[in-house]
């Protein structure tokens, strides 16, 4: 006889279940994602808390017809199974398998694909309007956690919900994590709502009378709840200001108060808000205890939530050990994140100089001005931000910081590809989005040690700079015991030569050395350079050996229109040099997820592929002569 979750071809399966199935379904699901993530790794924790919502949001409104957004949208993995895609889930995060978040080419039911937070609102918004428009009668529901809500952009939509559509419903996943714990006055603020005694004692009498009268009248308990806080809190609930109906809190776990309460919002004929409580990690010990690690992470023991251990430190980890090690030299130097201090490594930084660590919040836009203020009053701020979330801030970096010319430093975490994560997470676009800004001192070390020579020399630039440097564990190189700062604008000759020049950028190293070594055994004189700066480039390097040589290689972990390879077939023609350029890098396009090496050999980022573009052009340098390995 088969389980509850295999009977669930489509969403309408769920609803011929009585209230004790869709319990029991309930729990196969959470043990269905935890045997099933420790084979594949993936978004654990978030997951495990939105079972009984996803599960309600589906026993309610009908989709593709209806549209749910989810906020980021790495807690839609029971989305996905419920939308028939439970066969393939084995494939999560895999090659070729479902992606980790929601994506519009995926399913008909991925109403929007998201990797980026603060986003659900102003699409749902759009969505309705659009329905509006159209004369169309579906229902919009955004989901949105309440670290979202830390995101300017959420409030930017809750500035036009009410102006703008009569029917919307969004929904407020409080659990009080992002990846870390949340931070700041709308992390207080809900706190306080959902520790009024008025509403303890009141969302019990809800969960009693949902069971006897329906959705209707938990709702007005749900009601009373919240009108009880208000009189304790503000003068007026923050959502009632923008015009949104405030309902909850309630448990989010909670399945049959869940479902009579949008059964009870789905007729509203104004916009609302219902604020549900959830547990990340809920049924399963590990992910409870370590909210942080199993918020993402790669396989486990399904039974004690036991992962191998990394071995090498990560780039992350070197980078924050660096910077307090710096900090306790140099008082002027302050840490910055948005939301992600274990993502970056600031976890480690924060305990040695907490004063002088902050963490505003899901802001990335905050966060560089804030930098910049900062700046202004003679401190070294460093903002330690991914580089697919810094694209959000590159207003500020232009307008606030390179135009007055400010002393901040971007540590630019999960620069290229960035594997399972996918296209929403890849660091592929900072060079490109970074280069043309004028006074910025743009690096990629090739090495742990070379990181901690950059992030010395940064700190002592009198403008901005950024340092780019990629995701998972270091090279495994011996470092010095105190970083040196190193001369701006100049590449590292590793090896001379006069027939091809090699440009490795960061981990590219690495490949443009086998390429050298592979030129070398036929015949072929390759010079193999560590580019280090991609502004100011060495142009002098580029000079004396545009001289000599048949033709440049480069390698970069970046896309190549507007990138490292780009600016070097730049520069060669503003000298007036004809010599090629074999540019070796990421297509444009986006690229999906995988792994790192499967996807690099697809794309043409190999030393097959950049032999089979250069030798060619050296054909008639001279007669190869063949070298023994």
């Amino acid at each position: 006889m088969g389980t509850l979750l295999e009977s669930i071809q489509s969403p309408a399966d769920l609803k011929c279940l009585n209230p004790l199935q869709m319990e029991e379904l309930a729990g196969e699901i959470r043990e269905f994602l935890i045997q099933s993530l420790s084979k594949t790794g993936g978004h654990l924790g978030p997951n495990l808390g939105v079972v009984e919502l996803t599960l309600a949001l589906h026993a309610v409104f009908s989709t593709p017809t209806d549209k749910i957004l989810f906020d980021v949208s790495h807690q839609a993995y029971i989305h996905k199974i419920l939308t028939g895609r439970r066969d393939r889930f084995q494939t999560i995060r895999q090659p070729g398998g479902l992606n980790g978040f929601m994506l519009r080419t995926e399913s008909e039911h991925d109403a929007f694909g998201a990797g980026h937070a603060g986003t659900a609102l102003s699409a749902a918004l759009g969505m309705a309007v659009a329905r509006d428009l159209a004369g169309g009668t579906e229902n919009v529901i955004a989901v949105a956690g309440d670290a979202a809500f830390t995101n300017g952009i959420s409030f930017e939509a809750l500035n036009n919900i009410a102006e703008q559509t009569r029917r919307l419903i969004v929904v407020l996943n409080d659990n009080e994590w992002s990846i870390d714990r949340n931070v700041g006055a709308i992390a207080r603020y809900f706190h306080r709502i959902v520790t009024n005694e008025h509403y303890q004692h009141l969302h019990s009498s809800a969960t009693r009378l949902i069971e006897r009268f329906g959705g209707k009248t938990a709702a007005k308990v749900v009601r009373r709840a919240e009108e009880a806080a208000k009189g304790l809190l503000w003068p007026s609930i923050m959502f009632e200001e923008f015009g949104l109906e405030y309902f909850g809190p309630i448990d989010g776990h909670n399945l049959p108060l869940l479902i009579e309460t949008f059964k009870f919002l789905k007729a509203a004929d104004h916009p609302v808000l219902l604020h549900i409580l959830t547990q990340k990690g809920r049924g399963f010990q590990p992910a409870l205890d370590l909210q942080k690690k199993f918020h993402g992470l790669g396989p486990y023991d399904p039974e004690t939530g036991d992962t191998k251990p990394a071995g090498l430190p990560t780039y992350s980890e070197v980078f924050a050990n660096t910077l307090s090690d710096l900090a306790t030299k140099d008082e002027r130097i302050v840490a910055i994140t948005a939301a992600m201090p274990s993502g970056t490594g600031l976890d480690l930084f924060r305990p040695h100089h907490p004063k002088r660590y902050f963490d505003v919040g899901i802001a990335e836009e905050h966060a560089v001005v804030f930098a910049a203020g900062m700046a202004t009053r003679g401190f070294r701020p460093v903002c330690a931000i991914y580089s697919t979330f810094l694209q959000r801030a590159f207003d500020p970096i232009v307008h606030d910081v390179c135009l007055q010319k400010l002393p901040v430093l971007f540590c630019m975490d999960r620069a290229g590809l960035s594997g399972d994560d996918g296209p929403t997470h890849h660091g592929l676009f900072d060079i490109g989005y970074l280069r043309s800004v004028p006074d910025i001192v743009l690096m990629s070390p090739k090495d742990e040690d070379e990181l901690a020579d950059m992030m010395k020399t940064a700190l002592e630039l009198p403008g901005p700079s950024a340092i780019r440097y990629p995701r998972g564990v270091v090279v495994g190189v011996a470092r010095k015991p105190e970083p040196l700062a190193l001369p701006v604008g100049k590449a590292e000759i590793l090896q001379d030569g006069s027939d091809v020049a090699i440009l490795g950028l960061g981990p590219m190293v690495g490949l443009a050395r086998d390429l050298a070594v592979c030129l070398e055994q036929k015949g072929y004189s390759a010079a193999l350079i560590n580019a280090r700066f991609i502004k100011p480039l060495d142009r002098e390097m580029l000079e004396q050996y545009a001289r000599r040589v048949a033709a440049f290689v480069t390698f970069e972990d970046h896309v190549k229109m507007g990138g490292f390879g780009t600016a070097v077939v730049e520069a060669l023609d503003d000298m007036g040099i004809a010599v090629p350029v074999v540019r070796i890098g990421w297509p444009d396009q986006f690229v999906e997820h995988g792994k790192v090496d499967d996807l690099r050999k697809k794309y043409g980022l190999s030393v097959d592929s950049a032999l089979a573009q250069v030798l060619p052009l050296l054909a008639h340098r001279r007669r190869p002569t063949l070298v023994a390995s």
